[in-house]
């Protein structure tokens, strides 16, 4: 699914945030806390956005690896990539559920949009724990289901129907079916903190903005001592 949706992924997300996108993964990357020469892991990357961003903040003499296990995703990030020359990053093919790297890798790791694909949502936060060393940070950036009116409304309206509309005029019904359903799903940002916490994270915080329909969390990986 992800391969087909992948030539229409980032005009499809301008149109559902308003843009606003690019802001949100700019802000997720504030939370990752990186610095020259830090290195960062960017997970279920899609099109590379969010990695490109962490790239930004490492460089010069850092690294950001950013994994997803959708080929046709990551030539189109690769693309990105090459259009701006200098960024340390490299993509390749990684499962989240068991990523290729070795424990205590990263400074931080970091999820856009991506930990509700996840199969296996606490075997996906245990694994990005892992890889990042102790007093580093995981981010995790995605949608969440507002509660109070009108934004309740508006969102009920937005994901349920007028979506699944635009995703079957972009001639893939069942990917645009599939986003809300996976939404609707996903931990509210109480439950997603404490499943957080047992993944070895402490220090969790997390941040409502866009009325309510982004949630941006991050923690600090705990000693393992």
């Amino acid at each position: 699914m992800f391969d087909r949706i992948a030539g229409f992924y980032d005009r499809m997300n301008t149109v559902m945030t308003a843009g606003l996108h690019h802001d949100w993964r700019r802000r997720a990357a504030d939370l990752a806390e990186l610095a020259p020469g830090d290195r960062a892991l960017d997970v279920a990357t899609g099109t590379g956005d969010l990695a490109l961003e962490l790239a930004r903040r490492v460089a010069p003499g850092g690294e950001v690896l950013a994994g997803d296990f959708s080929e046709r995703m990551l030539e189109l990030a690769r693309a990105k990539a090459s259009a701006a020359p200098g960024l340390p990053v490299r993509f390749e093919t990684a499962n989240a559920l068991a990523l290729p790297y070795g424990d205590d890798e990263f400074d931080a790791a970091t999820v856009g949009f991506g930990a509700r694909n996840f199969s296996d949502l606490d075997q996906g936060l245990r694994e990005m724990t892992r890889v990042v060393r102790p007093g580093g940070r995981v981010v995790i950036l995605e949608m969440t289901t507002p509660q109070r009116p009108p934004l309740s409304t508006f969102f009920r309206f937005w994901f349920d129907r007028a979506i699944p509309v635009i995703g079957r005029l972009a001639g893939d019904p069942e990917a645009y079916d599939y986003l809300p359903s996976s939404v609707r799903r996903f931990p509210g940002p109480t439950e997603l903190a404490a499943t957080m916490s047992d993944s070895g994270l402490s220090d969790i915080r997390y941040l409502l903005t866009a009325g309510g329909i982004i949630a941006l969390h991050v923690g600090v990986v705990r000693s393992r001592a």
